[in-house]
């Protein structure tokens, strides 16, 4: 390994040791995460929800997911 990569990869492990120490001694108050995350996911669980079955129920639109009769054999050339 080179020494300035060797150099580089030191300072940089250094400063994260230094960083979670830091933050390992701080009080831990919570955050917008902390306060709101679950509120936010279910919220947009249910939009994603209600949007797709709008679209699966109401919109319709044909799927049409079977190919049965609408695939047919075409002539072979040679």
């Amino acid at each position: 390994m080179f020494p300035v990569a060797r150099a580089a990869l030191n300072l940089t492990a250094r400063s994260v040791q230094r960083t979670a120490a830091r933050q390992a001694h701080r009080k831990h108050e919570p955050d917008f995460h902390d306060k709101y995350g679950n509120l936010v996911l279910l919220g947009g669980a249910a939009v994603f929800a209600a949007v797709w079955g709008y679209v699966f129920t109401q919109a319709g639109i044909e799927w049409g997911l079977s190919p049965v009769g609408r695939i047919t054999p075409k002539e072979w050339r040679e």
